[in-house]
């Protein structure tokens, strides 16, 4: 598969690691300019390019967004029609500045960045899990002791496929819900944000909000 990643930080380049070492193709973006990533993409291998963000957009089947919540108006606005993108993203308004609509809960993050870039099919998922941990703590599949990541979205075919790519980098994906409500049971504050608890377990929790 196409992945392109858009914020190559903690977790975007731990992801852009995880993704790289399962096969995937791999396009890496940031704002500061390919040629700040060739380390990066020398370490990632043969399967792996510095681009854009548009341009990583535009390569991706599947696009990455990990970058500071307060810039998401930066993102490009076009190339994402139809496309799966994961939202690794959160709200920290001490970081991101103050927005009154996430503030007053009159919406979620995730639901700004799907109107910010028309027409993607948005999955929240891996904004719940401290980024070593994310890089260190996968485990082979059917491993009891395998780490729940949340996911939520609107599109099920797209969750299907953002599921697959959890459990290929060694975590479970859990079905948090929808966009807005499903979202809100994963974000920060909640008691499933940077709990590490395992599958079973986060299901439980995700289930009593």
């Amino acid at each position: 598969m196409k992945i392109g990643i858009v914020g190559a930080g903690n977790i975007g380049g731990t992801l852009a690691r995880h993704f790289a070492q399962a096969g995937h193709e791999v396009a890496v973006s940031n704002s500061r300019g390919p040629e700040t990533l060739q380390d990066l993409v020398a370490e990632l291998g043969e399967r792996a390019r510095a681009v854009t963000p548009p341009e990583a957009v535009a390569f991706g089947e599947v696009v990455v967004v990990s970058v500071p919540f307060g810039r998401y108006r930066e993102l490009p606005r076009e190339g994402a029609e139809g496309k799966i993108v994961i939202d690794t993203n959160n709200y920290y308004p001490n970081r991101d500045g103050h927005f009154e609509e996430l503030d007053s809960d009159r919406t979620t993050s995730s639901e700004l960045l799907q109107a910010q870039m028309k027409g993607a099919r948005v999955v929240k998922a891996f904004n719940a899990i401290y980024w070593a941990r994310l890089r260190d703590l996968g485990r082979p599949a059917g491993d009891p002791e395998r780490i729940g990541i949340p996911i939520s979205g609107d599109d099920e075919k797209a969750k299907r496929v953002v599921a697959g790519l959890v459990g290929e980098i060694g975590f479970e994906a859990v079905d948090a819900g929808n966009l807005a409500e499903g979202g809100r049971k994963h974000q920060p504050g909640t008691p499933v944000y940077t709990a590490d608890l395992r599958a079973a377990e986060l299901r439980e929790k995700l289930q009593e909000n």
